[in-house]
């Protein structure tokens, strides 16, 4: 079991090229569909609290994930298994750009890795819509993006204060109190 979530955190780690956003999709690829240690529901969970929370979103995912399969132990392997590329990479890369930034090819290949990134949060986003689709209505999906956009971009609230009150309704509702 450990050298499964090395390796499933390594791999993220080597493929998330581009920060946080585009490891999203790799980390429930290998946890939800490969290995099966979560559901897209708990991953959803897992997500919205791993990002009101300070640091990068694929060590948090790797440590939550990591922790709940092996204790402190899977937590450490998992979070070393992320970062653990990056390490490498950095030390080989940044010699490398430093020496090769002007050429056109290397540019054009820095601006390349956003659209890949762009697709890959739709497809998870979807993915995640076309889910709660069928717990819900198009309407409330609808009306929900737009409160949350008020609150986040309009009046400034943070996130952790909406998550907590979403929370909060949810578990009103599910006990039959709303």
């Amino acid at each position: 079991m450990h050298f499964k979530i090395f390796w499933s955190f390594f791999k993220v780690g080597m493929l998330g090229y581009g920060g946080g956003p585009s490891s999203i999709p790799l980390v429930h690829k290998e946890v939800v569909d490969t290995y099966k240690w979560m559901t897209d529901e708990e991953f959803q969970d897992a997500l919205a609290i791993g990002n009101v929370l300070p640091g990068p979103i694929a060590t948090k995912l790797a440590g939550y994930i990591g922790y709940l399969q092996k204790g402190w132990l899977g937590l450490a392997n998992a979070v070393f298994a992320t970062i653990l590329p990056t390490i490498i990479l950095m030390i080989i890369l940044l010699k490398l750009f430093t020496e090769f930034k002007d050429l056109g090819w290397v540019q054009g290949m820095s601006h390349g890795v956003m659209p890949v990134v762009g697709v890959m949060l739709f497809i998870l986003t979807y993915e995640f819509l076309a889910k709660a689709k069928g717990r819900t209505t198009w309407q409330f999906l609808i009306l929900f993006t737009l409160v949350a956009f008020v609150l986040l971009a309009v009046l400034e609230i943070h996130p952790a204060i909406i998550i907590l009150l979403i929370v909060g309704f949810s578990l009103l509702r599910k006990e039959g109190r709303i």
